[in-house]
């Protein structure tokens, strides 16, 4: 091509750059590449893309969830059903077919978060976090590893417990069961949560 274009030019009032006109020939290889094209019908719509902002994973905790970290309560409730090693909640409303396919890994697993080695006030604070990142993303069914308790004081699940009694205050955890032995056993929980209708 021997045509030359012009530099933009620059429009001194808001710095903005207008394109040159298009030469004789640059026009007619417009043309030529396009081919036998026709301008589709005016149907008298506009379509507008719909814009879907990016989740902003580190905005302020208390947008998603009014409660501070200290404000999850340490209590052990009796509901929390316990038998043996394997533990479960299901909240009101939740159906029992639902239950035996949190139980059976029905969902897949989409996101996890590792309590190992934390102390009971960064275990609260991270599982906190956690569950708002999941709720941002619209996550169904993660998985929370707390461990078996093993090397803890008397040997005793304590944050085990905790993180059972942590979930139960959140509102959008429909439902936690012990996770079968290939996703952890005894050591981690299956948490359902509630997605938000869009």
């Amino acid at each position: 091509m021997t045509g030359k274009r012009k530099a933009p030019k620059e429009d001194k009032g808001g710095g903005k750059t207008t394109p040159p006109p298009l030469s004789d020939e640059e026009s007619n290889l417009f043309r030529t590449s396009i081919g036998d094209t026709r301008p589709l019908p005016d149907n008298g719509k506009t379509f507008f893309p719909p814009h879907l902002p990016w989740p902003d994973l580190r905005r302020n905790r208390t947008d998603t969830n009014p409660l501070p970290a200290d404000a999850l309560s340490d209590y052990i409730p009796q509901e929390l059903t316990e038998t043996g090693e394997e533990f479960f909640f299901q909240r009101p409303g939740v159906a029992p077919l639902t239950m035996k396919r949190l139980r059976r890994g029905h969902w897949g697993i989409q996101a996890e978060l590792d309590l190992h080695g934390m102390t009971s006030d960064e275990a609260r604070a991270s599982l906190i976090e956690f569950l708002d990142e999941c709720k941002q993303l619209g996550l169904r069914c993660v998985r929370i590893i707390h461990g078996k308790g093993l090397s803890s004081r008397n040997r005793e699940p304590v944050l085990k417990l905790k993180t059972a009694s942590w979930l139960m205050q959140r509102d959008e955890v429909l439902a936690f069961c012990q996770a079968r032995p290939m996703d952890g056993g005894s050591g981690a929980v299956i948490v359902l949560l509630k997605v938000a209708r869009r």
